[in-house]
């Protein structure tokens, strides 16, 4: 339900009031008691989504969509000529060396 603000043109006295977009504006000022209230033109709210699955990036402007795009492509085609850095690196993946692999102990001994 919106906010509307109102303002009485007999006394000045500007309020707000919360209420349902089918409910008939209020006509009657708060403060002084004459029916010379009237609903000031609103400036609009911006739009609130709440819950999961809105993301800001599912509204970016088309430039900002076409700049993600080339730079997409530009990598597939350097990806395609170069080899990946991960495979250059240890078969781990992680490029951290390995640790030292332990010696068996001779468990036989006493």
């Amino acid at each position: 339900m919106p906010t509307y603000d109102y303002e009485c043109q007999a006394c000045g006295h500007q309020f707000e009031k919360f209420q349902p977009i089918t409910a008939t504006p209020v006509r009657k000022c708060p403060n002084c008691g004459k029916r010379k209230a009237k609903r000031l033109p609103g400036t609009g709210a911006g739009i609130i989504f709440k819950g999961e699955g809105f993301y800001q990036t599912d509204y970016r402007s088309s430039s900002y969509k076409k700049q993600a795009e080339k730079e997409k492509t530009s990598s597939k085609s350097e990806n395609g000529s170069k080899p990946s850095k991960a495979s250059d690196s240890s078969s781990s993946g992680s490029g951290a060396p390995e640790p030292a692999k332990k010696k068996e102990e001779n468990r036989n001994s006493c």
